[in-house]
C-alpha cells in the first residue's frame, strides 16, 4: 500500500479543485462503429443435430438464452487459422472465409453445457456434430449429445451426456465458413478502385461484439486469452495480426489448397487480451515504417494503398506516432507492452478508427494525410485519433474494462488524454483549449435530456448488442472528460514534482491491472491512496460517484448581492418528467474556480448550498476555464456587469469564459432560467471578437436559431443581424490574408478564417457568395484547383448552393474520381448543399447504391442532406420510406442509426412533426431501432422542448432582431 506524497494542505486543496475540475474536462468526452449487414444467416436448420429446446417469444430461464455467459468455463488460448477468398465463390457468387478454431479452457465450475458466441458461421460437421471436444489434462472429455445454434443470444451451444470437471482443461475443434461481407462487421471486405482496377481486401471491425463473426469464441471482454493466428492469404498479398509475423515481418509459406498456390503467414502469440481488439487483415498494400527506442525497440509502420504510400501519405502520421507513443510512455510511466504499432488505412471503414492491439485500423481520412488536399482541420482530426488510438494502448487494452457498462473508462479516457497527446505532437496547436468546443458542449446537449443515461450502468442493464451499441455515444466519450479531468488533477494536487510522479497513481493501477481487468472503483481505490491525507468535503468515492452514478449536470447559481451560491438540476425542458431514480438526488459535489473583477479567489466546493463573498461593483465570473462540469447563473446585475465588460474590454474575460458565457446563456434561455433576449445580448459584442473559440460558440448556439427559424417570418431580420456581426471579421481575415491570397500563420485563426467566409456567405453578403462562385467557376473552367483545402468545404458548399445541375453534375464527377478520401469527404458534404430538390432526392436515392455511396458514408450523407433547409424534409421522408431496407443493411447493432435519427429530426419544431415523428416509431415497431432506440425517445423528447420554445420565444426574438438588436 503506497504511502503517498505529502504536500501543504493548501496547496492540495487547490489542486483538487482544479483537478475536480479537469474531471470535468474528461466527463465531457466518439466514434461511431458498427455491425451491420451480414447477408449469411449461420443457422440453417440442416447444420442442427438436435432440434433446441423449446423456446418462446419470453426468454426461458435456460443458459443459452441468456445474453451473459456463464462463468464456469474460462479461455485461455485460442489458435485460429483463417483463409479469405478475395474472389467471388463461382457456384454462390459470394466471398467467403474458411477457418478452424482450436480453443483450450479450463472448467472452473462442473457443467454439462458449452456456451460458446458464433454469429453467422456455418461449421463442418464432425461425427454429425458441429465440434469436437477433447482433454487437454488426465481427464477424459464428455461426448456432446446435442449441437445447435441459438440464433437471437448468438451461441453455438453443446450438449454433453457428461459433466466437464472443475479444476480441469479442455480443447474445442472447429471448422467453419463465413461470408466475407461488406457489411463493416467482423471479418468483411473492403472494395476499392487502384488503377483503373477493382481491389478486394479482409479486414475486421469486431468491436463490440462481432469477433463471434469470425469465428466462435467467448466473446465478453472479461474473457480474456492469448492467440494464435495463422493466416492464408493469395501471393502478392500481406497478411496482418497483432502479433509480429514469425521470424520476421515478412516471412510466409508457400502452400497448396484446393490447386492454388497460396502463402500462409503464422503470427507470434498475442499477449493475453479481449476478443474485441482482434484484428486480421489481408490485402496488397504498401507501408513505410521507423521505430522508437526504448527497453525494447518498437516497430512503427503505415500500411496504406499502395498509391497512398507512393504520394506521401503516410509520412504525416509516421512522424507524430512515434512522439505520442513516447509521451504515453512517461505519461503513464509504463513501458508500451508490445513489439510493434501498426496502423492501417481502411478504404470502407464505419468507425473513425479502432485500437486493435498492435494493428489499429482507421478510416483513410483519420490516418492519410496530403498537404494539397488536406486541410487544417483534417491535419488535427489525424493527430488526435492518433493519440486517442495510442492511448488505449495501455487504457482500455493492457487494462480492460470488466464489462461494457463501464465503456466511459476506457473511451472517455482516451477521449481526453488525446488533447494531451496531440498537444505534445504539435504544441503550436493549443488544441487543449478545444476540449470546450469538441466535448464539454456537445455532450451538454445530450445530458440536459430526462433520456440522458449515467456514465456507469448496472451490468445487469446491459445485455444486448443494439444495448451496448447505445453506450458508443457522446455521453461515454465526452462526459467523462470532466471525471478524468478531475482524477488527473487530484493527482497533481498529490504529486507536483514530476510528469512520471504526477500520475504514479495511474501507474499502480496500470500495474495491479495489468493484462487484466477491472471496474471504476478500481481506479479511485488507487487514486484515494494516492491522496488519503487531504482534505476533501468527501470521500474521494462520494465525490466521484456524484458525476459517474446519475445522469445529467447541475446549473449553479450565484447571487452576487447576497452571496449565495446553489445548484438545481439542469434540464432543456424545465418541464420534464425525470423518472430515472438518483442515489444522489441528483445533487453533485462541485468544485469551483472563481474571480473577481478579473482577480481568482480561493476556490470553494459547492453541496447543496455555500457562499462566497462578493462585493456590489465587482463581476464574478465562476467555473474559471470551465474546469468544472455544470453551467452558471447569475443574478441580473452580475449579467449586467459580465455584457458590459464584453462589450467595453471582452480580453478581461479569459478566452474559454467568453465562449461559456455564450454557451451558457443561450442553453439557459432554452431552459426559461433567463430570457432568450438576454440570450441574444450575449453576441452583442462579437463584432469585436476575433478568437475563434467564441465566434465557434456563438454559431453553435447560433445554428439552433437557424433550425427553429429558418422557414419562418424570423429568418429574414436575423440574417441582417448576424449579416453585420460577421462583416467585421470577414474583413479582418481579408486583410490578414491580403485579399485571400494567403493562409493565416495561427492553427486557430486558420479556423476563424473558415468561420468567417462560412458565415458570412450564409447570411447573404454578396462579396462573400461572389468569391466563392469565382473560385469553384474557375476550377471549372480551367481543371486546375486553386482553392486552399483550408477553405474547400466552405467554396464549395456556398457555390453548389449558388448554382444548379451543371455545378453539382461537376462536383460529382470530382468526387467519383478523387484520388483521396479526405477530397472525397469535402465533395460529398458539398454536394449535399443544393437547393434544388431533385438534386437532393437524387442524391438520397445514391446512398442506397455503394457504388455510388460508400455504406460508411451513406448515413454521414442523408444528414448532411437533412441539414440543408431544403433537404430535410426529402431526408425525413426518405427515412422513413426506407427504414425496413436501412435497418436489414445495416443490423441492428450498428453505431450507425442513433446519428441517423438525430440528424433527419433536429429542425422538428411543430407539432406535426411530433405527430410524425411518434407515428414512425410506430409504425416501426415490429422492425425496431436497435442500437437507436434511445436516440428516438430523446428526439421526441427534444422535439416536445423545441415546440415549447419556439412558442414562447418567436415573438420576442422577432421583435428584438428587428428593433432591439440595433440599439448597442
Amino acid at each position: 500500500m503506497g504511502k503517498g506524497f505529502f504536500i501543504s494542505k493548501t496547496v492540495g486543496i487547490v489542486g483538487i479543485i482544479a483537478g475536480v475540475g479537469a474531471l470535468a474536462t474528461i466527463i465531457a468526452l466518439s466514434v461511431v462503429y458498427s455491425q451491420e449487414k451480414g447477408k449469411n444467416n449461420n443457422q440453417n436448420e440442416e447444420q442442427t443435430t438436435s432440434k433446441p429446446p423449446t423456446t418462446t417469444p419470453i426468454p426461458s430461464n435456460k443458459p443459452w438464452d441468456k445474453y451473459r455467459l456463464p462463468k464456469n468455463l474460462v479461455p485461455e488460448t485460442y489458435n485460429v487459422t483463417l483463409w479469405p477468398r478475395l474472389t467471388p465463390d463461382p457456384t454462390t457468387g459470394l466471398y467467403i472465409f474458411l477457418g478452424n478454431s482450436v480453443v483450450d479452457f479450463e472448467c472452473v465450475e462442473d457443467t454439462d453445457l458449452i456456451l460458446i458466441h458464433s454469429n453467422k458461421l456455418n461449421y463442418t460437421k464432425s461425427g454429425n456434430r458441429l465440434a469436437r471436444l477433447m482433454p487437454v489434462s488426465s481427464v477424459e472429455a464428455p461426448a456432446i449429445k446435442s449441437s445447435w445454434f441459438q440464433d437471437v443470444t448468438q451461441y453455438l451451444v453443446l450438449e454433453l451426456d457428461g459433466t466437464l470437471k472443475k479444476g480441469h482443461k479442455y480443447r474445442l475443434y472447429t471448422e467453419f465458413i463465413g461470408e466475407l461481407a461488406d457489411d463493416l462487421g467482423g471479418f468483411y471486405r473492403s472494395e476499392y478502385m487502384e488503377d483503373g482496377k477493382k481491389k478486394v481486401m479482409a479486414t475486421t471491425q469486431m468491436q463490440a461484439t462481432d469477433a463471434r463473426k469470425s469465428f466462435p469464441c467467448f466473446d465478453e471482454p472479461a474473457m480474456k486469452a492469448y492467440f494464435y493466428i495463422t493466416l492464408i492469404h493469395d501471393r502478392g498479398t500481406t497478411a496482418l495480426s497483432n502479433g509480429k509475423a514469425i521470424g520476421s515481418f515478412h516471412q510466409t509459406t508457400e502452400i497448396n489448397l484446393d490447386g492454388q498456390d497460396l502463402l500462409k503467414t503464422v503470427f507470434e502469440r498475442t499477449e493475453k487480451m479481449s476478443t474485441y481488439l482482434l484484428a486480421f487483415i489481408v490485402s496488397d498494400y504498401e507501408y513505410i515504417n521507423n521505430s522508437i527506442d526504448g527497453v525494447e525497440v518498437i516497430v512503427i509502420r503505415i500500411f496504406a494503398r499502395k498509391s497512398a504510400i507512393a504520394a506521401g501519405q503516410g509520412q504525416y502520421a509516421l512522424s507524430k506516432t512515434g512522439p505520442i507513443l513516447k509521451f504515453f510512455e512517461q505519461y503513464y510511466n509504463t513501458t508500451y507492452p508490445l513489439p510493434k504499432s501498426d496502423q492501417i488505412a481502411i478504404p470502407d471503414f464505419n468507425a473513425g478508427a479502432m485500437e486493435n492491439w498492435g494493428l489499429i485500423t482507421y478510416r483513410e481520412t483519420a490516418l492519410l494525410y496530403d498537404e494539397a488536399f488536406s486541410s487544417n482541420a483534417n491535419k488535427e482530426r489525424i493527430t488526435t485519433i492518433i493519440a486517442h488510438e495510442l492511448a488505449h494502448m495501455w487504457f482500455g487494452n493492457l487494462v480492460t474494462l470488466r464489462w461494457w457498462n463501464d465503456l466511459w473508462l476506457n473511451e472517455g479516457f482516451a477521449s481526453y488524454v488525446e488533447y494531451l497527446g496531440a498537444n505534445y505532437a504539435e504544441p503550436d496547436w493549443n488544441v487543449t483549449d478545444l476540449i470546450v468546443l469538441g466535448d464539454i458542449h456537445r455532450v451538454f446537449a445530450i445530458d440536459a435530456l430526462v433520456s440522458s443515461h449515467p456514465l456507469s450502468s448496472k451490468e445487469e442493464d446491459i445485455q444486448r448488442p443494439a444495448q451496448i451499441s447505445e453506450l458508443f455515444d457522446a455521453i461515454s466519450y465526452s462526459k467523462v472528460n470532466f471525471a478524468d479531468a478531475l482524477i488527473l488533477h487530484v493527482s497533481k494536487a498529490v504529486c507536483l514534482t514530476h510528469l512520471s510522479v504526477s500520475w504514479f497513481f495511474l501507474q499502480s493501477y496500470l500495474t495491479e491491472f495489468s493484462f487484466g481487468n477491472a471496474v471504476y472503483t478500481d481506479l479511485w481505490n488507487h487514486l484515494q491512496k494516492a491522496c488519503y491525507h487531504l482534505s476533501l468535503p468527501d470521500t474521494l468515492d462520494n465525490i466521484m460517484n456524484t458525476w459517474v452514478l446519475q445522469m445529467g449536470f447541475p446549473v449553479v447559481t450565484i447571487d452576487t448581492g447576497t452571496g449565495s451560491v446553489s445548484q438545481q438540476h439542469f434540464l432543456l425542458d424545465p418541464e420534464a418528467v425525470v423518472t430515472t431514480p438518483s442515489p444522489f438526488n441528483y445533487q453533485w459535489t462541485v468544485p469551483i474556480k472563481w474571480m473577481k473583477t478579473g482577480t481568482m479567489q480561493n476556490p470553494l466546493w459547492l453541496k447543496s448550498k455555500s457562499a462566497m463573498k462578493t462585493s456590489g461593483d465587482q463581476w464574478v465570473l465562476a467555473n474559471v476555464n470551465m474546469v468544472g462540469y455544470y453551467r452558471v447563473n447569475y443574478d441580473d446585475g452580475n449579467w449586467a456587469k459580465l455584457l458590459n465588460v464584453l462589450q467595453s474590454n471582452h480580453q478581461l474575460i479569459p478566452l474559454i469564459n467568453r465562449a461559456q458565457i455564450l454557451d451558457d446563456a443561450f442553453n439557459l434561455a432554452r431552459a426559461k432560467i433567463i430570457s432568450t433576449v438576454r440570450a441574444l445580448e450575449t453576441t452583442k459584442y462579437l463584432n469585436n471578437e476575433r478568437d475563434y473559440i467564441p465566434w465557434k460558440a456563438a454559431l453553435n448556439n447560433l445554428d439552433f436559431f437557424y433550425l427553429m427559424f429558418d422557414r419562418s417570418e424570423v429568418y429574414g431580420p436575423m440574417q441582417e443581424y448576424l449579416g453585420k456581426k460577421i462583416s467585421p471579421l470577414f474583413e479582418y481575415y481579408k486583410q490578414m490574408t491580403e485579399n485571400w491570397s494567403k493562409v493565416p500563420d495561427g492553427h486557430m485563426d486558420q479556423y476563424n478564417q473558415v468561420n468567417s467566409i462560412s458565415q458570412a456567405c450564409r447570411t447573404g453578403m454578396q462579396e462573400c457568395q461572389n468569391l466563392t462562385k469565382t473560385w469553384f467557376k474557375e476550377w471549372m473552367d480551367t481543371g486546375t484547383n486553386r482553392i486552399h483545402p483550408n477553405l474547400r468545404s466552405a467554396v464549395y458548399c456556398n457555390a453548389i448552393a449558388a448554382g444548379g445541375e451543371k455545378e453539382w453534375d461537376f462536383a460529382w464527377s470530382q468526387f467519383k474520381n478523387a484520388t483521396t478520401a479526405i477530397e472525397s469527404d469535402k465533395l460529398r458534404y458539398a454536394l449535399s448543399c443544393a437547393k434544388e430538390p431533385w438534386l437532393l432526392n437524387r442524391y438520397l436515392e445514391y446512398t442506397l447504391d455503394p457504388n455510388m455511396i460508400r455504406k460508411q458514408d451513406a448515413t454521414a450523407t442523408i444528414i448532411n442532406i437533412a441539414s440543408n433547409v431544403v433537404g430535410q424534409s426529402l431526408a425525413w421522408d426518405f427515412v422513413r420510406a426506407q427504414w425496413s431496407y436501412i435497418f436489414s443493411q445495416y443490423g441492428g447493432g450498428s453505431f450507425s442509426f442513433s446519428n441517423l435519427i438525430n440528424g433527419v429530426t433536429k429542425r422538428f419544431s411543430t407539432e406535426f412533426e411530433l405527430q410524425q415523428l411518434k407515428q414512425f416509431k410506430a409504425d416501426n415497431s415490429d422492425v425496431g431501432f436497435g442500437s437507436g432506440t434511445l436516440a428516438l425517445e430523446q428526439c421526441i423528447e427534444k422535439t416536445i422542448a423545441n415546440i415549447k420554445w419556439v412558442e414562447e420565444n418567436k415573438k420576442s426574438v422577432l421583435n428584438w432582431f428587428t428593433t432591439d438588436a440595433n440599439a448597442q
